[in-house]
């Protein structure tokens, strides 16, 4: 017999392993998860009744084309059906749109550190990642990423808010990068964090796709909505794209539980809001909490926190699992916490205060 391996793409030589944030130990002392900036709150009103009476037909395959769903996100967003595009949440969005634009040869610019998965997407496409450095502030550098577009620059990522900083960009600053691509380079603008923005000058991205062909927005059930578990994403783009979104997208990705509970997430909007308004609201204890600690921590439109702490991260996040909380660790350079049930970040902030006094 052979031992000759099967050929596989040299691409995929390399390529960084996505890694989710730590599940709490079971039996063990952990008892908050921290780590992948999920809702802490169950399901919307509505949500299990739905799931549970499309549970009864999953024998049958998902509509493929999500029209419900597609039709009911239509009319949230004043937008055409035809340019809307759904996938396995927006990290599985966003794949599709490398596929669509960018192969060997091309580049996928983006700032970082941002979402870990973008160059997990963009190496497995055979593009090349182009990593422009955020400021010292830790808010994207748009000049610099204006400057660094090339001609073989076929797609960009501007995360807004960023994860896992929680900084974000403003109006005037990202119409004016806008303004700087060119017209045949599609600028993909992630906003998985959106509901939970609250500072006006931050821009709603649906507003700016609006009257410009190439800009590309991205959104997901997964944080505000509560339905991580169910994988369920969706892109807001002119047609072109939105097409092109449709031919890569797996067929049947998206699964009938998941379609009927967006469907009656969006419908319980006033619920969503008041969770929403909570989960800001902890944030701003726990943000204020940090710096009356002496922390630097920036301004964070997300629902979590990022402390930079270079060398001592690991150390942090494991006093932290220690406590009863387990966080997000980006070894040797800080930590990325979310804004969980109140108890939970009581326990964050009494170790943070602790591990503060011992620096």
């Amino acid at each position: 017999m052979s031992e000759t391996s099967p050929k596989l793409r040299a691409e995929l030589e390399g390529i960084p392993t996505y890694k989710p944030g730590k599940p709490a130990a079971a039996g063990g002392p952990v008892a908050y998860k921290l780590s992948s900036n999920e809702n802490p709150y169950p399901p919307l009103p509505g949500v299990m009744e739905a799931v549970t009476a499309a549970a009864a037909s999953f024998n049958r395959y998902p509509d493929l084309s999500c029209a419900a769903l597609v039709e009911e996100l239509a009319g949230c967003f004043g937008v055409p059906a035809s340019h809307l595009a759904t996938g396995t949440g927006s990290v599985g969005v966003a794949q599709q749109l490398i596929q669509a634009t960018a192969g060997p040869g091309d580049e996928v610019l983006y700032a970082w550190r941002s979402f870990e998965a973008y160059p997990i997407i963009v190496q497995i496409s055979g593009a090349t990642s182009v990593q422009v450095p955020l400021t010292a502030g830790d808010v994207h550098d748009l000049d610099a990423m204006a400057d660094a577009i090339t001609d073989r620059t076929r797609l960009i990522f501007v995360c807004n808010p960023n994860n896992p900083t929680g900084t974000t960009v403003r109006r005037a600053e990202l119409e004016r990068f806008l303004d700087r691509v060119p017209s045949d380079v599609l600028v993909v603008i992630d906003e998985a964090y959106r509901e939970f923005v609250r500072d006006r000058e931050v821009p709603d991205g649906v507003e700016l796709y609006r009257n410009r062909p190439n800009v590309c927005v991205l959104r997901t059930f997964s944080k505000a909505y509560g339905l991580a578990g169910l994988r369920i994403g969706f892109a807001i783009a002119h047609e072109p794209v939105a097409t092109a979104l449709r031919k890569t997208a797996v067929p049947f990705g998206v699964s009938q539980l998941a379609q009927e509970a967006a469907i009656a997430s969006l419908r319980a909007e006033d619920e969503l809001f008041g969770r929403v308004g909570s989960l800001v609201g902890e944030r701003t204890r726990v943000l204020e909490g940090l710096r009356a600690q002496g922390w630097t921590v920036p301004d964070t439109q997300a629902n979590f926190v990022w402390l930079r702490l270079g060398e001592p991260t690991v150390a942090f996040a494991a006093a932290c699992e220690q406590h009863g909380v387990v966080v997000r660790p980006f070894p040797g350079e800080g930590v990325r916490v979310t804004i969980g049930e109140a108890e939970a970040n009581d326990i964050f902030l009494k170790v943070a205060e602790g591990f503060r006094r011992e620096l």
